[in-house]
């Protein structure tokens, strides 16, 4: 089974930095997608960015030229470097990865979420 740890998160006073990251553990053989979602209270999981096998990315737009995603093939690991934090960014924060095993079995993991609060 493919079990994902995040960590990096935290407090920041706004126009601040963090870097997230998320390795993955268990038989990953092939990563296909890796996202990163958020989650603010009162509000619904929303996709922030998302990296490819290619490694095409993807952001939402309220995050364009201020996050980036990455990826490491070679430590099954997935980063997202968040510059330029707003207040509006405070969430939890979720990576998020989709693949199949070297059996061809499907999986879809989240990691436990960590919580990134910008202060103003």
């Amino acid at each position: 089974q493919v079990q994902l740890a995040e960590s990096g998160g935290g407090l920041v006073q706004a126009g601040g930095s963090l870097r997230l990251s998320c390795a993955a553990s268990g038989s990953t053989f092939a990563i296909n997608t890796i996202g990163w979602y958020r989650q603010a209270p009162g509000k619904q999981r929303e996709l922030v960015a998302t990296i490819i096998s290619g490694g095409t990315t993807n952001y939402q737009d309220s995050v364009k030229g201020r996050f980036t995603i990455s990826r490491d093939s070679a430590k099954n690991a997935a980063y997202l470097q968040m510059n330029s934090l707003k207040p509006e960014d405070t969430a939890v924060y979720y990576c998020n990865f989709r693949g199949h095993s070297a059996l061809s079995l499907s999986y879809n993991v989240w990691g436990q979420g960590t919580q990134v609060t910008v202060s103003p």
